[in-house]
């Protein structure tokens, strides 16, 4: 079973490519979920990050609060890198013990994992392949403007944070352009799945 890197930036259509993917039959293993799942419940992985960043992360019940820690994490790269070295490997042990589960059950056409940063995470190194949805910037904004989670500053920094599109898609296996309709992209989806999954 192929196992297959899914990243792209904010609001590049990479959540939209996952849920197509997941319909033609392959396992979605979502890493920033799994993050974020990490975070809630891994008393070792909280210690730590109070340690790095100290109580400015911490809610009125000195819990972490994902706002304030965020705001701090995507501050600058050297808050990012440390916020994913703590994090990272307890995602890289659940990938793999899911990898050997999902493998067994031998029903699902691949093995997705869905990720923002697996390039800058060094995740690649685990991986077969990569995909990489590209978009261009005014697509990527207007996309994630509609989410009415973030304001247009928090997506540009984060954006900022993050590999370019050039630099991932000379890393990548296979790059698809999302400038166009969701009907566009479904097409592009299915071709590459033909070409590299369902052989």
């Amino acid at each position: 079973m192929l196992k297959v890197g899914l990243t792209g930036g904010i609001g590049s259509g990479k959540s939209t490519a996952s849920s197509i993917l997941a319909k033609l039959g392959s396992y979605i293993f979502d890493a920033d979920a799994e993050a974020k799942k990490i975070l809630n419940k891994n008393k070792e992985v909280q210690k730590n990050i109070i340690e790095e960043f100290g109580s400015d992360v911490l809610d009125h019940n000195e819990l972490i609060d994902k706002k304030k820690l965020a705001k701090v994490a995507f501050q600058d790269e050297d808050h990012q890198i440390i916020l994913n070295s703590i994090i990272h490997p307890f995602v890289f042990k659940e990938l793999d013990k899911q990898f050997i589960k999902i493998s067994n059950q031998k029903k699902y056409a691949s093995f997705i994992v869905d990720g923002a940063l697996i390039f800058e995470s060094s995740m690649d190194q685990h991986l077969d392949l990569v995909l990489l949805i590209a978009s261009s910037l005014k697509f990527r904004i207007e996309r994630a403007l509609n989410r009415g989670t973030l304001s247009r500053e928090d997506i540009l920094r984060r954006s900022e944070l993050q590999w370019t599109d050039e630099d991932k898609a000379e890393m990548a296996d296979y790059t698809i352009y999302n400038n166009g309709t969701e009907k566009e992209l479904k097409e592009k989806i299915k071709e590459f799945h033909e070409e590299h999954i369902y052989r």
